[in-house]
């Protein structure tokens, strides 16, 4: 690592209908370094990547940007490509019907005379550069059959197929298991010894001790404090984003032991589609009104799978059932009927609706509960935006304004204030805790808690082990589409989990070889 500097703002600042966003940000990342760039929702830290990356073009902000020596200013994202700065977003961009060759090369082949595209040229320069990052994905492959880790190396494949000066990455692990995290570390640490600087945004601390050289800390966009590897300590880290210091441990939550049954899984099945989600079979628990039960598995486990079965999003087989509620659930509709909610994992492709406003993502799929006559009664829709808001803490201008303005955060309490609207019995939560800050991270802990308080019944799914872990009363474990093991809070911890997942995969793997005559 040098000491020489890659890239570097000085006093940037930028406002967004009168409101500051950033406030003079002198940054600096050295080259051949990865760097953190932290802070809560709503720090400013998108809102500068945003203009490292071209997005506010140049002209729209305050300050000066140097890229080595260099004053530069880009007035679109493919400006900055064209000096050298690659971005790899938070949400999975790739066309799922193109080859991963054409995914990684999309834009820019260069490969053929005109319009015609020289495949196998493309595939030899995918392959090169897969040797190079060593991934070992097969270059003629379907994105669609692809892991979403492997869609987000593609991704960074993609972005380094430019060769640039600094790679951005934005939450790069948000959806991996421990594994996949590894994998993406590995590649991370080839790029930092072949000299590329690189620039991690992140809420996981522990990946910052794991993976970074230097973090960089904004708070009501400014930057609070600039800390050196060795002196690393999650407690200052967290005090500088926040400016308090927070509780660490999961809220105390007393599981009941003998309260009504309010969701029955019997042998929930589903047939697996290729590329659209995997098959599941033979999955049994109850939950108890009160209780946190949460789904333990890798990603492609079939954790999702089983949240979306219940909930009548994918065809299954099986029977699911809440307590005082006649007849099956196969639709969405049957679910809602029931009293089930389900909060999504993908806030932006399944969650929000960016044409309307902050109140009306709220609302929306609620609005019954303000209609007399078929008319909705707008004074009482208000009043009762305005009420969730106040709850959930959502941090916005007004009722009116835009969810794409609003942060991550903020964007994922507004989506837990609509599946309350309706008073759920039952609450199915995939990745609740996805993409949001150290502050916002406990304060839907603290929300998860009360509801069970109240007695609904949660589901929980989450990549991190330790948060589905410490969260739930009861975890189910599950591998490769089969329930494998069940625990009480405290009897396994994240190390004995994986080996139970490894073995109960390696015993599925010795089982199918048997079935098709491969040894294994």
């Amino acid at each position: 690592m040098s000491d020489e500097t890659a890239i570097r703002t000085i006093g940037i600042a930028k406002s967004f209908a009168g409101v500051p966003a950033l406030r003079g940000v002198d940054f600096s990342v050295r080259r051949g370094e990865i760097h953190a760039l932290l802070g809560q929702n709503g720090a400013g830290k998108s809102t500068l990547v945003k203009i490292l990356n071209g997005v506010h073009r140049a002209g729209s902000y305050k300050g000066s940007i140097l890229l080595g020596d260099k004053d530069v200013s880009f007035r679109s994202p493919l400006a900055a490509r064209a000096e050298g700065v690659g971005y790899v977003p938070q949400e999975i961009e790739v066309l799922e019907q193109l080859s991963v060759a054409e995914n990684v090369f999309a834009g820019h082949t260069g490969l053929g005379r005109g319009v015609l595209l020289n495949r196998r040229l493309l595939n030899k320069r995918t392959e090169a550069l897969f040797a190079e990052l060593g991934l070992a994905i097969n270059p003629r492959s379907l994105v669609a059959m692809l892991t979403a880790a492997q869609r987000h190396l593609v991704m960074i494949a993609r972005a380094l197929s430019m060769r640039p000066k600094v790679l951005m990455l934005d939450e790069p692990t948000a959806s991996l298991s421990g594994a996949e995290v590894d994998q993406l570390f590995a590649v991370l640490r080839r790029l930092k010894a072949q000299g590329t600087t690189m620039i991690y945004i992140t809420h996981r601390l522990p990946e910052v001790m794991a993976i970074c050289d230097r973090a960089t800390i904004l708070r009501d966009g400014r930057v609070v404090a600039e800390i050196d590897r060795a002196d690393f300590n999650e407690e200052r880290i967290i005090y500088a984003m926040s400016g308090q210091k927070l509780q660490r441990l999961y809220p105390h939550h007393a599981a009941p032991t003998q309260s009504e049954v309010l969701l029955s899984v019997r042998d929930l099945s589903v047939e697996g589609r290729i590329g659209v989600h995997r098959r599941i079979s033979g999955i049994n628990f109850e939950v108890r009104a009160g209780e946190i039960l949460g789904l333990v598995g890798l990603l492609g486990s079939g954790r999702t799978e089983i949240l979306h079965a219940i909930y009548g999003r994918i065809p299954c087989s099986g029977n699911v059932k809440v307590a005082n509620h006649d007849g099956p659930i196969r639709s969405i509709s049957d679910a809602r009927r029931a009293g089930i909610a389900l909060l999504t994992e993908d806030r932006k492709r399944d969650g929000l609706l960016f044409n309307l406003p902050v109140g009306g993502n709220i609302t929306i799929g609620n609005l019954e509960k303000f209609a007399h006559h078929q008319l909705v009664s707008r004074t009482n829709e208000s009043k009762a935006v305005v009420q969730a808001m106040r709850a959930l803490n959502v941090k916005a201008r007004s009722p009116q304004a835009s969810v794409a303005h609003l942060s991550g955060g903020n964007q994922q309490k507004l989506l837990f204030a609509r599946v309350l609207m309706n008073g759920p019995r039952v609450l199915l939560l995939d990745e609740p805790t996805k993409g949001v800050d150290a502050a916002t991270r406990h304060e839907i802990y603290r929300l998860i808690t009360e509801l069970a308080d109240k007695g609904v019944a949660l589901v929980i799914v989450a990549s991190e082990l330790e948060e589905v872990i410490g969260l739930s009363d009861r975890c189910v474990v599950v591998a490769d589409g089969r329930q494998v093991d069940e625990f009480q809070r405290g009897e396994r911890d994240e190390e004995q989990v994986l080996r139970i997942i490894a073995a109960a995969q390696a015993e599925l793997t010795g089982q199918t070889a048997l079935r098709t005559g491969v040894a294994t």
